[in-house]
Order: structure tokens, then sequence, then C-alpha cells
């Protein structure tokens, strides 16, 4: 995974010639493949995401949107369907199902649309968001991704007892070393209206004493401001 699960980018240069005649899957944030080389040019078979990000509002955890790429030879044994784009009579664009992997259509046996769900809504929106930004505009927003969160981790750096939790290069997410109990800080930060995740997944995967941030394009300098003075009302 890439930003991995505590944000930093991994280096995949070579892990290809180290799985050999398996399968390198990468799962990667949907925005940083704005600016970071994408899976697939260090030899990714298979690429996930998850879409959230791409245009679709939080709602208590959801909607989410799967997202799921391949290599052309492994095409015929993915889950879902599989949208070409071809021309009418007129000449003029247009896109038709060219792959449909569902019981009612290929034997039951070869089917894989049975593992997978409906999310065509979120699928639209997805694709009206990346539409509407472009190339150039996703790009855009995953430098304000970077330069956000990098200023936060910055100023956060800068108070008495925090510290980067990691020395990797990260994209929008980090975790930061905190003077004092994790809960006591979150609750800290809740009450000044700052979002924070539970610290308990970090605990789980052996980082403790440490908070995780997540910063987007959306947050303004004031909002980050707000995040470093409560950080250092809650360490004092």
């Amino acid at each position: 995974q890439s930003p991995n699960a505590f944000g930093v980018i991994e280096d995949l240069t070579g892990l290809k010639n180290k799985v050999r005649d398996g399968l390198l899957i990468v799962a990667t944030n949907p925005i940083a493949m704005g600016i970071i080389a994408p899976p697939g040019e260090f030899g990714a078979d298979i690429v996930t995401a998850e879409g959230q990000p791409l245009g679709i509002p939080p709602s208590f955890g959801g909607p989410g949107l799967g997202l799921f790429a391949t290599r052309m030879r492994y095409i015929r044994t993915m889950p879902g369907r599989i949208a070409g784009r071809t021309v009418d009579a007129a000449g003029n664009p247009g896109y038709t199902m060219t792959l449909q992997t569902r019981e009612q259509h290929i034997r039951r046996a070869r089917a894989t649309s049975n593992i997978c769900t409906n999310a065509q809504l979120s699928a639209l929106a997805a694709t009206v968001y990346l539409a509407t930004l472009g190339a150039d505009g996703l790009a855009q927003v995953a430098r304000l991704n970077l330069a956000k969160a990098h200023y936060l981790a910055g100023r956060i750096a800068e108070l008495p007892g925090y510290a980067l939790a990691f020395t990797g290069p990260f994209f929008n997410e980090f975790v930061v070393r905190i003077p004092g109990d994790p809960e006591t800080i979150r609750a800290r930060l809740l009450s000044a209206g700052v979002a924070v995740s539970d610290p308990g997944w970090l605990s789980a995967l052996g980082v403790e004493g440490a908070i995780a941030f997540a910063v987007t394009e959306r947050r303004s300098r004031e909002e980050l401001d707000r995040v470093v003075d409560a950080l250092r009302e809650a360490g004092e």
C-alpha cells in the first residue's frame, strides 16, 4: 500500500522482481496519483483504491467507491463490468458494455460479478468530478493536499513534545507522537472542532502515544493554525 496506513509513500522500485511469478497488488490514494508515479510504472499487476476522495462527500463513513484496475491479460478474470469506447453509426464517440461476467451471460462457474457490489451512483459522481478537473486539475488538487499537509506537519513539529512518528515522505496523511494521553488530546481537539480518528488503531499497529492527521485541499490556513493552537493548549 502506498501511501501506507501511516501515510508514508513506499518505494516500489524493484518490488515486482521480488514477487517473481506472483501478482503485485498495490492499494493507493487516487488523489495522490495526480503527482506521484502510478503503481503501474513499477510493474503492479493490480491496483486498488478507495474512490471516496473523488468528489464524494463523507456521510458517517459512506458511501464508498471501490476502484480496481488490472493489466489487459487479467481483464477476463476481474469482477464487475467493463465499458468500452466505440463509435455509433454516425461516427460519434460512445460507450457500451463490452464485458459482463454475470451468471446470466456466461457459465456460472466462470462468473465473477457475484463478488462485487453496485456503486454506479458514486461511480458517476467520481466520473463527473474527474472530468471536471481534468489531468491538470487533479494534479493541482494533489499539490494542495501535499502542501497543506506538510504545512500542518511542520507547524506541529515545532511544538514542544510533538514530533513526526515517521521520517519517510508522505502525501496528505501523517502520524504525530504527542506529549500525553492520545485519548485526552483527541478529546481536546474534538471540543475545538477538529475531527481526529480514534488513536486506538495506531496502538493496534504498535504505534503508541500518537495521533494521525489527514489534510485535504478544502482546509484553509486559518483552520490548520487552529489545530496547532488546540494542540499547544492540550500539551500545556
